[in-house]
């Protein structure tokens, strides 16, 4: 038990507790300032994602996209890519889907399995320039992947508006998707449990993604941790230099690291549109695919912590939303309590590097040795 509380991983944990504490504390002390009634405001904040059943689907719903994004993020970061091109990756592959939904003449099932297929494939492709660039070109990937999703954002608009919106509408949206092209709920099919699903199918949209993201964080656990492909994106993000010399094709890694982490990207793009909205919509990412790097950054990259991290993202999320219907204080607040957070931890794990890069050993004095004598222990001044 002593060495488990002394443990490395035990004292980072707590150091999360300590900054989530500390964001949160600084929150309440803003809305202090800025609600006529700080305690009924932050109330709703902290625990209005647990006070209904819809409230509880939403906290869930908004949490299992955002586990798609962090391992897909977390995929890249491991490989030491500041690659930032997930958001462009996800709005593609909620277009593909939408058309492939709408438009394909095929059973429902057969659409669906299409869906994921397609959708999938838009995220990788979308990934080839900026993986391309960077491994070959030695172009900025994060510079790349900023300009593309801009590119991204604006086709999408552009393809929204010319072939999928709805005529006479005003809104920037296509047709709701058919009831029949829907997943099966997350609880199953059972007589005992009825009810339950009758109830949760009626106030939440939880379908059977939630049993897929739990199978990605598998997936990408494996990957990075079981497998060869996985061993050299972890060598090339500690040592690229030594992982050349070892043998590895470390071009060949960067690009399949962005392709791969694309297919993850992707997925969170099509829960987005086949569960959450049911329909392509302008702006329906919302910034999302940068909460993917908050995500791995408050896992250190470990898919196994992915999904507690989203959890926590999801909650903060799901609470802004109902503090700012119920109450006087606007959902940028948790955007303060959020940086807060981050800030906290990778100040924490900032500052071990720092001390490192101040103290290297290549700063030290060398030790004098006495000219025309060979080299010893008495011989050092």
């Amino acid at each position: 038990m002593k060495d488990f509380l002394q443990s490395k991983g035990f004292r980072s944990f707590l150091r999360v507790l300590l900054a989530i504490g500390i964001g949160l504390g600084l929150g309440f002390v803003l809305t202090i300032f800025v609600s006529k009634d700080p305690i009924a405001s932050y109330r709703a904040f902290l625990l209005g994602p647990l006070t209904q059943l819809n409230r509880i689907g939403d906290w869930l719903e908004e949490s299992t996209t955002l586990i798609f994004l962090g391992l897909a993020i977390s995929i890249v970061f491991t490989a030491k890519q500041f690659y930032l091109g997930v958001e462009g990756q996800m709005i593609m592959a909620c277009f593909t889907t939408a058309v492939v939904i709408l438009f394909f003449p095929f059973s429902p099932v057969v659409r669906i399995i299409l869906a994921f297929i397609l959708g999938a494939l838009t995220g990788v492709v979308w990934g080839i320039i900026p993986a391309y660039i960077k491994a070959y070109l030695n172009a900025s990937e994060l510079v790349s992947s900023l300009m593309l999703n801009t590119v991204a954002l604006k086709l999408f608009e552009y393809l929204v508006i010319r072939f999928l919106k709805v005529p006479g509408v005003s809104s920037l949206m296509s047709e709701r998707f058919p009831a029949e092209v829907s997943l099966p709920s997350f609880i199953p099919n059972l007589p005992f449990l009825a009810e339950t699903r009758a109830l949760w199918d009626k106030q939440t949209s939880l379908t059977i993604f939630v049993y897929l993201a739990i199978a990605a964080v598998i997936v990408v656990y494996f990957l990075l941790y079981k497998t060869p492909f996985g061993y050299e994106i972890r060598t090339v993000g500690s040592n690229d230099k030594f992982a050349r010399y070892g043998g590895i094709n470390v071009k060949r890694v960067i690009m399949q690291s962005i392709l791969v982490s694309g297919i993850f990207a992707a997925l969170g793009g099509i829960h987005l549109t086949m569960v959450i909205h049911r329909r392509a919509l302008l702006n329906m990412t919302a910034g999302l695919g940068f909460e993917g790097v908050n995500i791995a950054i408050l896992s250190f990259n470990n898919p196994i912590i992915v999904p507690f991290a989203s959890l926590l993202y999801g909650y903060l999320r799901a609470g802004a939303d109902i503090m700012e219907r119920t109450s006087d204080v606007s959902r940028e607040l948790v955007t303060i309590v959020q940086a807060a957070v981050l800030l906290l931890i990778t100040a924490e794990r900032l500052l071990p590097i720092i001390q490192q890069r101040v103290t290297t050993p290549g700063d030290e004095e060398a030790p004098v040795i006495k000219p025309g004598t060979k080299k010893g222990a008495s011989d050092v001044l």
